[in-house]
């Protein structure tokens, strides 16, 4: 619920993001929350499924987890302040180093200063600098293509975001076996939530991605601001390994769908947007999708009991 005199409208708080519109301003945060991966890639602690690797959204941003610092200093947190509309490196002992993300600055030219600074607040990092899960190739460091940055339409992506992720927080907290936070992956740029059954699953493929983060029983939702492939916004949801009839759902509410191409059930963000509760919308998609999924993937009942919010007996 909102407070009584929260006057905003669910439109206000729930804004449009339409990809068309900002596509360019899109491709380069995401290039940016990349060299923030790339630094946690090189200096955190492996953990299963990659969850080393992905970033946190933030009253500011998107930010990484404190990362050792080569020179053993102490740890420094990376990330991208929406806000300010600045990258910024924190050390724990208190030193900042801040890097302007306008006017259309191109993405090379910020990527060496992040490093130069992080280099600078903890020693020698060095980072892989090709793209990953993306449509272009050209080294982050090199990149001179992404520049575009409209101030106006990175703060309607943050407001969505900010909304997503309070649906996928309050979808998470009733499970009671493992699970992540929700975590903003750069890859792919969206934010999800996994689900575990605790039991081993086949890789979809070889490549190292899937190989180290689809490797167990899983049911993800998550959510996207839209890219070339699905140039809409919308909240997502998969099982992994699931059975052909997974796809033969009627999940809820009714604007929710199939998709073949993307292999996952699919809310649009419009859609969402023009309920009297977005948030209790998004929500009831999330169980629904869970649900359906523990169901048809034959997942132990208490593990949909506690996700129902029934937690497991006292013993």
């Amino acid at each position: 619920m909102h407070p009584p005199n929260d006057t905003t409208s669910a439109s206000d708080r729930w804004p449009s993001v339409d990809y068309a519109e900002w596509s360019a301003t899109c491709d380069t945060v995401h290039a940016h929350s990349q060299v923030l991966g790339k630094l946690a890639v090189a200096l955190a602690p492996p953990e299963p499924q990659l969850q080393h690797a992905a970033l946190r959204l933030t009253a500011r941003g998107l930010e990484t987890l404190p990362l050792p610092a080569p020179d053993r200093s102490g740890a420094f947190v990376a990330g991208l302040d929406l806000h300010a509309h600045e990258a910024f490196l924190e050390h724990s002992d208190g030193r900042v180093r801040r890097v302007s993300l306008t006017p259309d600055r191109p993405v090379g030219e910020v990527t060496r200063e992040i490093l130069s600074n992080a280099r600078a607040l903890g020693g020698p990092v060095e980072i892989n600098p090709t793209p990953q899960e993306v449509w272009w190739t050209v080294p982050l460091d090199e990149d001179e293509d992404h520049h575009t940055y409209d101030a106006e339409a990175v703060g309607s992506y943050f407001s969505a975001a900010t909304q997503a992720s309070l649906v996928l927080a309050a979808f998470r907290a009733p499970y009671r076996a493992r699970e992540t936070p929700v975590n903003t992956w750069w890859g792919s740029f969206d934010l999800a939530v996994n689900l575990f059954s605790g039991l081993p699953a086949e890789p979809p493929s070889d490549d190292f991605i899937m190989r180290n983060a689809m490797d167990v029983q899983e049911i993800a939702v998550g959510w996207w601001p839209g890219n070339p492939r699905y140039p809409r916004a919308a909240f997502y949801a998969f099982a992994h390994p699931a059975p052909v009839e997974f796809a033969n759902a009627r999940l809820s509410p009714p604007a929710a769908r199939w998709d073949d191409g993307l292999g996952e059930y699919i809310l649009d963000w419009a859609a969402i947007r023009s309920t009297p509760d977005p948030h209790a919308t998004a929500l009831q998609f999330a169980r629904s999708a869970l649900r359906h999924a523990c169901t048809v993937c034959q997942w132990a009942p208490p593990l949909l009991a506690s996700a129902e919010g029934i937690p497991p007996p006292i013993r």
